[in-house]
């Protein structure tokens, strides 16, 4: 599975529990780090915790894929799931108008905001 369809499967699923604001942004041009970012929301400390584990949960038992790294989740205010080429930013309201990822790393081009 390459980063693109990595990142459209982690979108889908975001989406279908029902994550907020959807976004992912080609990077690969920018850092090593990853090819992409996939920025989400949830409404809630729970809802934010929810999916993470259940992404990591998903990704584990349906592509055999763990994550190098995930941090955050267990306070539920914002999750990092590390999948190498594609790394997944979960947050509360609070928190992602503070780190504003998007402004960070976005160049105008690069970012697409998911629509199911």
């Amino acid at each position: 599975m390459d980063s693109k369809e990595k990142v459209l499967l982690i979108c889908d699923f975001l989406s279908q529990k029902k994550a907020k604001g959807i976004v992912y942004i080609a990077v690969e041009h920018k850092t090593s780090l990853c090819d992409y970012f996939v920025v989400a929301g949830g409404s809630s400390k729970t809802q934010v915790k929810a999916l993470a584990e259940n992404l990591e949960e998903k990704f584990k038992k349906e592509y055999n894929m763990i994550p190098r790294r995930s941090e955050g989740a267990r306070e539920g205010r914002w999750a990092v799931l590390d999948y190498s080429d594609v790394i997944v930013h979960i947050f509360g309201d609070e928190e992602r108008d503070f780190y504003n990822l998007e402004r960070l790393w976005e160049d105008g081009e690069n970012l697409v905001r998911y629509e199911d």
